[in-house]
């Protein structure tokens, strides 16, 4: 087969694949927070409605809402987020609530601003309501 000259070798870490929390199809992306739980494995939403009950709980004054294809609870700004994934309930606070709370979080995976919670460990609802509000008051302070 004659080499094409005009094509390029193009090594994997230069294809940058679409972000996909939950595995949802682009033609399917959720509206609202029940419909990225109804998306979700079976076996999985009982973890998400847990989360979203803590959050809304800890901070009833945010609006819920999809960003980023993800379930976020929004006051001006996108507040936190939370995914399922294969493996773990993703909850997205930012950086700064990472450091805050990082011997809390010494149990979890985390990275810049992600906490990763295994499906086999025991949500800390209560801990991740204090994170929300944390992060709520953080956000309304900045104002």
């Amino acid at each position: 087969m004659p080499e094409d000259k005009n094509v390029k070798a193009v090594k994997s870490s230069d294809i940058r694949k679409p972000s996909n929390p939950g595995n949802l199809s682009t033609s399917n992306k959720p509206k609202t927070i029940d419909e990225y739980i109804a998306a979700q494995p079976e076996g999985v939403r009982p973890y998400l409605n847990e989360v979203r009950g803590a959050i809304s709980e800890a901070i009833p004054e945010a609006e819920e809402r999809i960003s980023w294809s993800m379930p976020t609870y929004w006051k001006g700004h996108n507040i936190i987020h939370f995914a399922g994934a294969k493996k773990h309930i993703g909850i997205y606070p930012g950086p700064d609530a990472i450091i805050y709370f990082s011997h809390e979080l010494e149990p979890y995976h985390t990275s810049k601003g992600a906490i990763q919670i295994p499906y086999s460990k025991d949500l800390p609802l209560a801990l991740i309501a204090e994170i929300a509000r944390w992060c709520f008051e953080q956000e309304m302070g900045a104002k």
